[in-house]
């Protein structure tokens, strides 16, 4: 009876739910996209497209020469997360769910009791997928893991897909692993994956033979020692959310946003709406960091700003006006915009302090920014977020650019922070979850795009070395790399 958790992943979430919907899409290659552009990725794959090479992270362009015939579909983040409900309640007929669901597409069950003998933890599997058919909900289909831990039962439900059923015990371990990847572990990425290889640890086999103090010396830290523990079955203490470090939002800009006027009207929108979460945290920011890339362009426009301890809006938009002024500028004379449009913009408040911790002001400008943003936050809490705005985020609003995404571990409240009319608004929890799954998008979308650059370039003599990687993935410039300039500059676009 080592069986603990049951764990259900529902499988290319967002292509079945198309397909669902839309039964013309049965049966064929479907790809999912955040915005109908060239230049995004594939934030879901259907089965269909998956078997002829395109997957989650696949740019467009690329998809579609590998399959001339894809289905490409824009993401309706409302309707996965109004059938995301459903699926869960169809689980919870079943078995009680262990918490909250992990991610929109994936959940954990613990087993309890007599639950946890094999053939009862399959009997159980089979009642799910049973209840999903009999309440119509194929063709979404799910892929169970069964196992001593969360960690192995998530595992587990990635070796037999698509609607595939595996149980490892802890009498399989390690050789039920062995057949694995490295990057077929649930936290190795490529990074880690390099570090593992440059450790010696090429397989799976090695990695489960290593002992502890090895793996927490290629983690740096405890986090290898969790790693460790899990491949053995054991279930580590749930990790404690720390104190917010800084609160941001990025968008890629829909084509009809790709100017500049459209590109600032997009970051206004988004620091009023990270300016408003910062007061929900009760904190005060000291730094901004704002990053905007460009379409056919490496060099990035970046801006890190420090600033006595602030939270009213009118303040902070227009510390951000002031430093996009230059970019602004150049779009009437040697930004060429058309030949270079911006691609994506992030905006970025950093260094926070609580607000217990503030200094009344002394300048009366401050006074009546902090009366208006407490007349804001008022109006909007009672009528619905964005009601009263600034006019500055008028084209943004009008277009439903940047609409509201609330970030991991932060559960939105309706009525102040989704905007009026958006399809959040009838649900709190779905920016939660739907975020969860787009900064992953975010991260392979940038992983497509760089190796895409890479693939274009001539070979090097020598790799370069490793650059810290900023919100969003934005690469930032060090000091000592020779560019003009320090902090709060950033190298010509022209």
């Amino acid at each position: 009876m080592t069986l603990r958790c049951l764990f259900v992943d529902f499988n290319s979430y967002f292509a079945s739910v198309e397909q669902f919907d839309h039964k013309e899409l049965r049966g064929r290659p479907v790809g999912v996209v955040p915005v109908m552009a060239a230049t995004t990725c594939c934030i879901a794959a259907s089965p269909e497209a998956k078997r002829v090479g395109v997957k989650t992270g696949t740019p467009v362009h690329e998809a579609l020469e590998r399959c001339p015939d894809i289905m490409i579909v824009q993401a309706r983040p409302a309707r996965y997360v109004e059938l995301h409900h459903r699926l869960i309640a169809a689980i919870e007929d079943c078995i009680p769910i262990d918490g909250k669901p992990l991610s929109i597409d994936e959940v954990a069950c613990r087993l309890i009791g007599r639950e946890r003998q094999r053939d009862q933890a399959i009997a159980i599997a089979h009642k799910i997928k049973q209840t999903l058919i009999d309440r119509e909900l194929s063709p979404i289909l799910c892929s169970i893991g069964i196992a001593p831990n969360t960690f192995l039962a998530k595992t587990a439900s990635d070796i037999q897909k698509v609607d595939g059923l595996t149980v490892i015990e802890l009498s399989d371990l390690p050789q039920a692993l062995h057949g694995l990847q490295l990057h077929d572990l649930c936290g190795i990425g490529p990074s880690m994956l390099q570090r593992l290889i440059d450790a010696g640890i090429d397989t799976v086999a090695k990695l489960t033979a290593a002992p502890r103090e090895h793996l927490r010396a290629i983690w740096g830290g405890i986090e290898g020692e969790r790693f460790w523990a899990q491949l053995r079955g054991i279930e580590p203490p749930s990790r404690q959310r720390k104190a917010v470090a800084s609160v941001g939002h990025s968008h890629v800009l829909d084509p009809q946003m790709r100017s500049a006027h459209g590109m600032r009207s997009v970051l206004f929108k988004l620091l009023a709406k990270a300016a408003m979460r910062l007061r929900g945290e009760r904190c005060q920011a000291r730094g901004m960091s704002l990053h905007i890339r460009f379409v056919g362009k490496e060099q990035r426009f970046s801006r890190d700003l420090s600033f006595a301890p602030l939270d009213d809006t009118p303040t902070l938009l227009q510390l951000m006006a002031d430093a996009i002024e230059p970019l602004m500028r150049a779009a009437d004379g040697r930004w060429n915009v058309q030949r270079y449009p911006p691609l994506s913009v992030a905006v970025s408040l950093t260094d926070l302090q609580p607000s217990t911790a503030d200094t009344a002001s002394l300048f009366p400008d401050r006074h009546r920014n902090q009366a208006l943003t407490r007349v804001l936050d008022q109006v909007n809490q009672r009528y619905g977020h964005n009601r009263l705005y600034f006019g500055t985020m008028q084209h943004a609003l009008e277009q439903g650019a940047a609409p509201m995404r609330i970030p991991f571990q932060h559960i939105p409240d309706q009525a102040t922070e989704a905007d009026v009319g958006d399809p959040a608004h009838a649900d709190p929890s779905m920016d939660e979850l739907w975020l969860q799954r787009e900064r992953q998008f975010k991260a392979m979308a940038e992983t497509a795009h760089r190796q895409a650059r890479e693939r274009s370039k001539p070979a090097k003599p020598a790799a370069p070395s490793h650059q810290p990687s900023g919100v969003g993935g934005w690469v930032r410039k060090r000091r000592d790399q020779g560019e003009p300039g320090g902090r709060g500059t950033t190298g010509s676009l022209f």
